[in-house]
């Protein structure tokens, strides 16, 4: 009863907080976006009962981020806190039983497997053991769908015996003696020996299966020289078990040069075979991921690319056929990107996420649908941002986590038995919607985010070249007044195949640029993900042409629709492709006060001979840089979007930030811009990180960079005292 009564008041007082108006809230502070709970990946048990999830606490003081394992009855109530080791704890799986909990933790050394008892009546964990002691570490752990074994990631030196002890201990050994020696010099003899923010190394990432009642782990792609999962920066896992347990699928690129393929298979595997060897089962010239088996074992879903060597091609949702060894594509008419996916229990339904005109709502693709339609794909959510679906074993409970602009992610449950009803009418893009009910059961932030003002998003559309038409979102500062004039902040986009929209980011927080006085505009353009396949394929060859007329025009069309603006008070800002679209402003318009480029390309030439993914360049301007010469500035991408070759028309202020470990796009690219902008007296600053890479992550790091950008901005658009 006493709990029931906690549990009401604080319900009453998050509603009556969620009541209190504008006036009384204050506009956010970077040390209030440093206070906020993160949320992380979530599971949900298989009765439905209970969610677990990580979430991130920041200590600003510390330096530090620290993720802990936390949990939340679906039926509704106060989550609570299941562990707070000083190392932290991630990646928290429920037992295919309900008796047990494992997660990761580097609480005694190198990350390690962790299991712990669950009492799944009070929701409580007991003491946790440690299951694996491999020296490589262990990462990816998940449960096979029998509870007898856990299938995980470890790098390892692939040249290593492929007896388990044997393995390890030359494992060990090696890193030691790296560790040890005083010669830290590298020979390298093939591409992609570095990547994103580090270098590759000897090592390659295997997968290993351990006995959940415990073992020595064993090597399942022994002598494999190439990374098994492919490296990837998040989203679905890149293996799965069977339902009996009897087998796995998982991803491998296999090509010979892998800094230029973006060819990744998809193989499975025997368990029940020792003498097993691993077979590939799809067919694309693309990438191919996130292999997913149904719950009758009859399919293995998985998202996959049609061309060769680029990234950004549409991800389709296929199904093989395990019997038939036949592939289909259930969707293909569905022109936007299958992000994540999640079978329902009963192998009759897939639900999906797509990113759609600024948001990502989750489908429902209904397999052998009655009504004549083989297939039949509703949308079942409202605005926002959604992931990281699950559904209980019964199918009555659904739960995902969501963000928008406005809100940090949270844990929603969805009335999932409102997705099999009938339409009401409405529909978008000819498919049908029918909004699930939405509940949410973790309030993270609520009492701090009832305290500050957090501004309303709106969309709008207007006309650009060839007749298309490109949409924009506009957010106003808090205590917004019609009849003042305010700054603009042009936030743009990487990619460029990106997007953005009514989602939290924590880097490039819109709802934290508009606090201290600005009108945000950010515009979806040529390249811009959620419009179409050949939306996105605009920006291919043409980097500074349409997207760039995009930006130009949604600004115009924004200047002329807000009387609010001031245009002689605007700032252009982006990173990574949004840096380089600001390094093509800077050369191509005196329209801002003001630009900030944050790790741009400024010269495509020697950008191409010093990233790592070749095949990203190669595909964006189309061929190799030798490919072009002896031929015209007009006939070779890499010089006529080339930012650095309009340098003679620099002139506006202009703030360059850029980090020794981004191997995306390396530092010397802000060098080259920082040097050629002071060598004509262009007021500029540069912002150099040593410790970061392509992102700012580091709380203290990122709180000099808000304050940097922000004070920069300020000191060319509004008065100065």
């Amino acid at each position: 009863m006493q709990s029931t009564q906690k549990v009401a008041a604080f319900c009453i007082f998050a509603l009556a907080a969620a009541q209190l108006p504008a006036q009384s809230r204050r506009p956010m502070t970077f040390e209030d976006m440093m206070k906020m709970r993160r949320l992380g990946d979530i599971d949900l048990s298989k009765d439905g009962k209970w969610v677990l999830f990580s979430a991130t606490d920041v200590d600003l003081e510390k330096n530090t981020k620290t993720s802990h394992l936390w949990i939340v009855p679906t039926g509704g109530g106060k989550e609570v806190a299941l562990t707070a080791s000083l190392a932290g704890e991630s990646r928290g799986r429920f037992s295919p039983d309900g008796k047990q909990i494992l997660f990761l933790s580097p609480r005694d050394g190198g990350q390690q497997i962790y299991l712990a008892p669950f009492d799944g009546e009070t929701g409580t964990l007991g003491e946790a053991h440690k299951l694996t002691s491999i020296s490589t570490e262990a990462d990816g752990a998940t449960w096979s769908p029998d509870g007898q074994s856990i299938l995980f990631t470890s790098a390892v030196y692939p040249d290593c015996p492929a007896t388990p002890d044997q393995q390890d201990a030359c494992d060990k050994q090696r890193d030691d003696e790296r560790a040890a020696s005083k010669v830290k010099a590298r020979i390298f003899t093939a591409l992609l020996y570095r990547h994103w923010n580090a270098f590759t190394g000897d090592k390659r990432s295997h997968l290993f299966l351990v006995p959940s009642n415990g073992g020595t782990p064993r090597d399942l792609n022994p002598g494999d020289t190439h990374d098994v999962p492919p490296f990837s920066l998040g989203g679905p896992d890149a293996y799965a078990f069977s339902p009996d347990s009897k087998e796995i699928a998982f991803e491998e690129n296999l090509d010979a040069v892998p800094a230029t393929s973006t060819h990744v298979d998809i193989f499975t595997l025997r368990l029940d075979d020792p003498a097993a060897k691993p077979v590939k089962f799809t067919t694309s010239a693309g990438g191919n991921f996130s292999p997913a088996y149904s719950p009758d074992g009859k399919y293995i879903a998985f998202r996959s690319q049609a061309r060769a060597g680029y990234e950004s091609d549409r991800f389709r949702l296929m199904l093989f056929d395990r019997q038939s060894k036949q592939i289909t594509d259930p969707m293909p008419a569905f022109d936007n990107w299958v992000d994540e996916f999640l079978w329902h229990p009963g192998s009759h339904n897939i639900l999906f996420t797509s990113g759609d005109r600024g948001e990502e709502p989750l489908y429902q693709l209904q397999l052998d649908s009655t009504g004549g339609d083989r297939f039949r794909l509703i949308n079942i959510t409202k605005a926002g941002e959604f992931g990281d679906a699950h559904m209980s074993t019964d199918g009555r409970t659904l739960v995902v986590a969501k963000m928008t602009v406005r809100m940090p992610g949270e844990i929603l449950v969805l009335n999932a038995a409102a997705t099999s009803s009938a339409s009401n009418g409405s529909s978008v893009h000819g498919i049908p919607v029918i909004p699930a009910e939405e509940k949410q059961i973790t309030h993270l932030n609520t009492g701090l985010l009832t305290q500050i003002d957090l501004p309303s998003m709106d969309s709008f559309w207007f006309p650009s070249i060839g007749k298309v038409k490109v949409q924009g979102f506009v957010i106003r500062p808090p205590g917004f007044d019609p009849g003042k004039k305010y700054p603009v902040k042009l936030i743009i986009h990487g990619g460029p195949q990106g997007a953005l929209g009514d989602s939290w980011s924590y880097r490039w927080n819109a709802e934290l640029f508009a606090a201290n006085g600005y009108v945000v505009l950010m515009i979806n353009p040529r390249g811009s993900t959620g419009y179409g396949q050949a939306f996105v394929d605009g920006v291919n060859g043409d980097w500074g042409g349409k997207p760039f007329i995009d930006l130009m025009r949604g600004l115009d069309y924004a200047e002329r629709s807000f009387p609010y603006i001031d245009k002689t008070r605007e700032c252009a800002m982006g990173a990574s492709y949004g840096g380089y679209m600001a390094n093509w402003i800077l050369g191509h318009t005196d329209r801002f006060k003001c630009i900030v480029s944050h790790d741009g390309m400024f010269n495509p030439v020697s950008a191409y001979g010093d990233t790592e993914e070749l095949w990203f360049n190669e595909w964006e301007f189309k061929g190799k840089p030798w490919d072009y010469y002896g031929k015209p500035a007009s006939l070779d991408p890499y010089r006529k979007w080339s930012p650095a070759l309009a340098a003679k028309n620099f002139k506006t202020p202009t703030l360059v930030i850029h980090s020794q470990l981004d191997y995306r796009l390396d530092v010397s690219e802000g060098f080259q811009l920082f040097t050629t902008l002071q060598r004509q007296n262009i007021p500029s600053k540069m912002l150099y990180f040593p410790d970061e890479g392509h992102w700012v992550l580091k709380p203290q790091n990122s709180q000099l960079w808000y304050k940097t950008v922000n004070d920069w901005v300020d000191q060319y658009t509004k008065p100065q005292p």
